[in-house]
């Protein structure tokens, strides 16, 4: 947990496959604690051929059944089917760049930085992860609603939400 927050949380990211992978944990957290989704990040990399987009949008029906065997990750059909619904959303874009640019135009393509002083400050939801799933919704994506979102926004680095006391936190940047 702590390297994840260390080293990956909360840092703007702009590769559309990043983003995919991001956004793609926060589904599978829906529901669960964040460590479980961590401790089974390497066998969903490897359920979703490194979320290789392309690859993960030509999943079929059978696929998915064959996931739902694999004790290594969380069994949920809603998720994984809009794991593979959401990779062909990316795809939609004449290039899966552009996904990373309409994601970011959302904040004028800079981080919007919260003062958060402690756990207690941060928000489930806000009326940017409400308009973002609404946008996402219309785009195709699966299982995109707006705590989901929040929560990918700030994975993505799109909202900094890191307490005050944290070397990432926005004053220190």
């Amino acid at each position: 947990m702590q390297d994840y927050h260390d080293e990956e949380w909360g840092r703007p990211e702009h590769n559309p496959q990043k983003l995919f992978e991001l956004l793609s944990l926060e589904t599978y957290q829906a529901g669960l604690s964040w460590q479980t989704v961590l401790n089974k990040r390497a066998a969903f990399k490897t359920a979703f051929y490194d979320y290789d987009l392309a690859k993960v949008a030509a999943m079929t029906p059978a696929d998915i059944e064959r996931l739902l065997t694999n004790a290594a990750i969380i069994r949920n059909r809603r998720k994984l089917e809009a794991t593979a619904a959401n990779a062909q959303a990316i795809l939609t874009w004449d290039d899966p760049a552009d996904f990373a640019s309409w994601l970011w135009a959302f904040v004028d393509g800079q981080p919007i930085r919260h003062t958060i002083r402690t756990v207690a400050d941060l928000p489930a939801t806000t009326d940017l992860s409400k308009l973002v799933a609404r946008e996402l919704k219309k785009k195709g994506f699966k299982f995109v609603g707006p705590t989901t979102v929040y929560s990918f926004l700030e994975a993505a680095g799109l909202i900094n939400d890191h307490e005050l006391s944290c070397d990432w936190a926005p004053e220190k940047q």
